[in-house]
């Protein structure tokens, strides 16, 4: 190494020892992507079979993230996403048929 050039992972302390720095070889990890928040509001469609395995698959991608398995809980986060989806697709297929038969059948 050149004089005069630091290595940035050699950190001084205040009284003046140095010591290497561990924590800067690490990558940051990736974002969270559990989608919790969409399959709450999954669980107000009436497609309760499928809101509760949304929700069970973002709840195992946020355990998956915090033990340190970040390609687990992007696979799992995707699974939540699209079983989300799904059921808001269920949900409204479901309101929609119920509407159709209750003002197409019998007398207003």
């Amino acid at each position: 190494m050149a004089l005069g050039v630091q290595d940035p992972r050699v950190k001084h302390s205040l009284s003046g020892s140095v010591f290497f720095d561990q924590g800067s070889l690490e990558e940051p990890p990736p974002p969270l992507r559990s989608y919790l928040c969409l399959t709450i509001l999954t669980c107000f469609c009436p497609a309760y079979p499928v809101n509760i395995v949304a929700l069970v698959c973002s709840i195992m991608s946020r355990n998956s993230y915090y033990q340190g398995d970040y390609d687990g809980s992007r696979r799992l986060g995707r699974n939540a996403r699209l079983v989300a989806v799904a059921s808001i697709i269920i949900g409204l297929l479901v309101i929609a048929i119920s509407c159709i038969v209750h003002f197409t059948t019998g007398d207003f």
